[in-house]
């Protein structure tokens, strides 16, 4: 009663808190394009003719007159203009609408970052400065943006969103409005331009847009919706001091071998196909089962398997708290149960499993099944037990009674023991600890009667001479029930729980096995091997042509038959099942998440397992979807690597195809038209002006050849590598080669080189070296000020020769020095700069790490310009050959 209350009243205090400023309504949607700010806009307008004071305070329309059109008449608070870096930048007036202060604002895009130098970083928390003022907000959101899924998109799109919104915004939401457009239509609309440019919107179809992308992520904005409605759902009905009403009508039905299971299992498809529900069978395993209860109970899983239902095995002290706590955990609607026996003490004292759920279940439909089977078991008490088993329990409580009286009668005369009571409770207690709780009732009452007819005088009679003694043994009788109950739930909690942790340890277990596996053919071994330790049995697993196999127990041709059935229609197939029984092995399907199996796994039991425990069922079909979803993460993997690889083959090819179209044609246009000039000309020039043509053909064909030569060594770094011819050269002459080499292209270029002639030659591929360094100093002049000298420096530090070239340029920030050796964010940048590829950097990487070497981009003399540091090991040639091919 007090939880119930405080939680009543925090409750209410959240609400009250959620209450105290303005409202937040959301539009979410999917992805963009979905139609959330034509919604928003067209909700607004509905507003403002109902008198509502409605402004847009941060709408964007993204150049769709549709949109546009919906702003017409809207009052608006006109953007305030930032500047930065010498662009002006709009941002929403938030210092003007809260002056203004209307009853209702339009934000759109909560996700957006604010332009540098706004009040906040992101407009989120304009937003909730808005609400905390009393100002009722609408906005929009995609479901990617939510921060608590920005994982799960990464692993749907494999695009990092950087632009996220905390879910505790969504903690203020008064109203949540899904804003849903199919795949096909949104992608309809992206093809005909309506979302984005033409040439994004293609980039967008290939990548983010993909059919597979779009369902997903609306999967995910419609459940997210659908939370957000449950959670408003269960605290309002919390701060009404209601319990939480289940959504969905599952319907559970519990079983318990005693002989109706089937009929039961038969009787709840029928209920939930009339209901249209889910449903689910379920058996509590609170205490150990003999061979026939558990033949029946995996009869009747098998049967609701093949019905189209579900099948859990529960583990806990108590039935009606087995049922309670998972009725709780998966939105039950409906129990379905047979009827139970009716014991004359349970009756008494209420105990009773449907009298135990209707007291503490009131808000689930509780429906008892009665069958002429049940009613027969009604009149004939302890039915339901086996009589081998019920007959072992017996003997050992005869035996423990028989015990207690011998050790009572050895205490009294041998050691003067005066209180007995206690040795004939020890004795209910062990039987419990050991037995059912019928036993131990059993044992109890044959223990009481011994103390009363052997220790309690007159002895010999079960006449009583003192009141103190019928009290005494009465208060026993109480004493010996209520020990051995507590005994016998306290080792059904221990049989529950070593169950349960066996079960975790063996999935722990397999789940670590799992994470390091690459490829199916990793994960078809490691859940072979997770099988056979956890069942110690033979295991058999195939993913699609990957298999696992264990020695020589490999399934025959009757067997394979079997387990190509249980692929082709994903059911169990072979041993313990209907289909092809005959087998020898037992055969799971591996699915996915949408019912499509993606491979097998199977057991082979000797003849000693006839039949299959329900737990030892349940924890291979949790194995089996372990092993499956490792197959599916590894295929996802796989397949994202392959679009990865498409992704950078495309652009890849935009970059050659660039360059072809740029850099070499610039070189071939001023050789053609040279060569043009003097044959058409040549009589009428002076020699100075035919040289002068003669010199730029020269120039320009030395530089296209230039642009070949990177385009080569850069398919020669990205396929079958370098092949490095070293020798010894001087530093001083492969830095002066590289100088000269550059002076020739570009004379205008000024270079200060500081290269010691005390530093020893180097053993390494002379030409590749040259290009690396030649490829530095160019990139240096493109951006350094012609006035300023490039500054090449060289020396011996630590084993290794470092050559640093410093530049005067502009230089490059901090978070994007090292991706200047990447060779499409120079080409997506730009900064081909003054005629190049934007490959240079990305050659002299590729070379230098041939020689094992590194390339560093570090600051330039007191920040300025940048320094590119390259660093070579100073190794010796192998005493046996002085030059190394390899």
């Amino acid at each position: 009663m007090n939880d119930s209350r405080s939680r009543q009243a925090d409750a209410l205090a959240e609400a009250l808190q959620r209450d105290a400023g303005g409202k937040l309504t959301v539009f979410l949607g999917a992805a963009p394009g979905v139609g959330k700010t034509f919604s928003m806009l067209t909700r607004a307008q509905e507003q403002l003719r109902r008198g509502v004071d409605v402004v847009a305070a941060g709408v964007e329309t993204h150049g769709r007159n549709d949109t546009a059109a919906l702003l017409d008449g809207l009052p608006r608070i006109a953007m305030s203009t930032l500047e930065y870096h010498g662009h002006q930048l709009q941002e929403m007036d938030l210092d003007a609408v809260l002056a203004r202060k209307p009853a209702l604002v339009l934000v759109d895009e909560l996700a957006h970052r604010n332009a540098p130098g706004s009040r906040h970083e992101r407009r989120w928390q304009d937003v909730m400065e808005l609400l905390d003022a009393g100002i009722d907000v609408w906005t929009t959101i995609n479901i990617q943006h939510l921060e608590s899924l920005n994982d799960v998109v990464m692993r749907i799109t494999g695009v990092r969103v950087s632009e996220t919104v905390p879910d505790a915004v969504f903690d203020r939401l008064h109203d949540i409005v899904l804003v849903d457009l199919p795949p096909r239509e949104l992608i309809e609309r992206l093809q005909q331009g309506k979302v984005y440019v033409p040439e994004q919107a293609a980039q967008a179809l290939q990548a983010f847009f993909s059919p597979a992308n779009l369902t997903a992520l609306r999967e995910l904005a419609m459940q997210e919706a659908a939370d957000r409605v449950d959670s408003s759902l269960r605290e309002t009905r919390a701060a009404r001091g209601e319990g939480n009403l289940p959504l969905r009508r599952r319907v559970v039905v519990a079983i318990d071998g005693g002989g109706q299971s089937e009929y039961l299992v038969r009787v709840a498809r029928r209920i939930a196909e009339r209901r249209d529900a889910p449903w689910t069978v379920v058996t509590v395993q609170h205490r150990r089962h003999d061979e026939a209860t558990r033949r029946e109970i995996d009869d009747a899983f098998a049967l609701a398997r093949r019905l189209g239902g579900d099948a859990e095995l529960l583990h806990g002290p108590g039935i009606a708290d087995a049922l309670l706590d998972y009725a709780a955990h998966n939105a039950v609607s409906s129990l379905v149960l047979g009827r139970t026996r009716e014991r004359p003490l349970a009756r008494l004292f209420n105990q009773t499993l449907t009298q135990q759920l209707i007291q503490r279940g009131a808000h689930y439909e509780i429906t008892i099944i009665s069958t002429p089977q049940a009613r027969a078991n009604a009149r004939r008490f302890g039915l339901s037990l086996a009589p081998d088993s019920w007959g072992k329990d017996a003997m050992t409580a005869v035996l423990a009674t028989v015990g207690a009286c011998l050790a009572a009668w050895l205490g009294e005369h041998w050691i003067g023991l005066s209180d007995l009571a206690m040795v004939f409770i020890v004795a209910v207690v062990l039987v419990a600890a050991r037995t059912r709780m019928s036993a131990a009732v059993l044992a109890a009452t044959l223990c009481f009667l011994a103390y009363n007819f052997f220790f309690i005088a007159p002895r010999f009679t079960f006449a009583i001479s003192a009141r103190q003694g019928v009290i005494t043994v009465f208060l026993f009788l109480a004493a010996a029930l209520v020990a051995g109950r507590l005994a016998s739930r306290l080792r059904m909690q221990v049989v529950a729980l070593r169950a349960a942790n066996r079960h975790a340890n063996v999935r722990q277990t397999l789940g670590r096995q799992l994470v390091g596996a690459t490829d199916n053919a990793q994960v078809a071994h490691a859940g072979r091997v997770a099988l056979e330790q956890a069942l110690d049995a033979p295991a058999w697993v195939r993913l699609g042509a990957d298999t696992s196999t264990s020695g020589s127990a490999a399934p025959g041709d009757t067997d394979l038959a079997a387990a190509d059935w249980a692929l082709r229609h994903g059911q169990p197939a072979g041993r313990f099942t209907d289909t092809l029984a005959g087998a020898g092995w037992w055969f799971l399907p591996l699915l996915d998440g949408e019912a499509h199996a993606i491979g097998v796994a199977g057991l082979r039991f000797d003849h000693q397992h006839p039949r299959l425990a329900p737990e030892q069922r349940q924890l291979v079909e949790a194995m089996a979807d372990d092993i499956a979803q490792a197959a599916l993460r590894t295929r996802l993997v796989a397949d994202l690597e392959t679009a990865h690889l498409h992704n950078e083959t495309e652009r890849l090819r935009s970059a050659l195809l660039s360059s072809v179209s740029h850099d070499l044609r610039s070189p071939l246009a001023a050789m053609i038209g040279s060569a043009d000039s003097l044959s058409n000309y040549a009589d009428a020039m002076d020699a100075s002006d035919r040289r002068a043509l003669l010199d730029t053909i020269v120039v320009e064909g030395e530089r296209l050849d230039r642009y070949i030569q990177n385009l080569l060594d850069m398919t020669r770094l990205g396929h079958d590598g370098l092949k490095l011819n070293r020798d010894w050269i001087g530093v001083d002459e492969l830095i002066g080669s590289a100088a000269r080499r550059l002076q020739r292209y570009q004379p205008e270029v000024r270079l200060q080189l500081d290269i010691p002639a005390t530093l020893a030659p180097i053993w390494v591929h002379p030409a590749l070296v040259e290009q690396a360094v030649f490829n530095v100093m160019e990139n240096a002049a493109k951006f350094s000020p012609a006035e300023v000298p490039i500054e090449v420096h060289a020396r011996q530090h630590d084993g290794e020769l470092v050559i640093d070239v410093i530049d005067a340029g502009p230089g490059i920030p901090d978070d994007q020095r090292a991706r200047i050796f990447d060779m499409f964010y120079s080409v997506e940048r730009g900064d081909r700069g003054r005629q190049g590829t934007g490959l240079g950097l990305t050659i002299c990487q590729g070379m230098i790490g041939a020689h094992g070497g590194r390339v560093e981009a570090l600051p330039g003399h007191d920040g300025r310009g940048t320094l590119i540091r390259m660093s070579l090991p100073m190794l010796q040639p192998h005493p046996e050959s002085p030059r190394d091919d390899g």
